[in-house]
């Protein structure tokens, strides 16, 4: 038989810590600064690119990161 919850409670599962959070975090942490690192010639590129339709090099770059493609 489940217990009932208490009142104010929602009903969703426990907030318990996960076990594997930590390594997440770090593998997730790695993976970003992976992806943002670009070499000295990839990124000028990409800075002109972004210059010429009117974008910051960041949002050029997100564009590029999130769709894989080049504008």
């Amino acid at each position: 038989m489940a217990e009932t919850p208490a009142p104010g409670h929602n009903g969703g599962p426990p907030l318990e810590e996960d076990p594997d959070a930590a390594w997440r975090l770090w593998v997730w942490k790695r993976a970003k600064k992976r992806a943002w690192a670009a070499p000295p010639e990839i990124a000028l590129r990409r800075l002109a690119r972004a210059e010429e339709l009117g974008m910051s090099y960041r949002e050029y770059t997100l564009e590029i990161l999130e769709r894989g493609r080049y504008l």
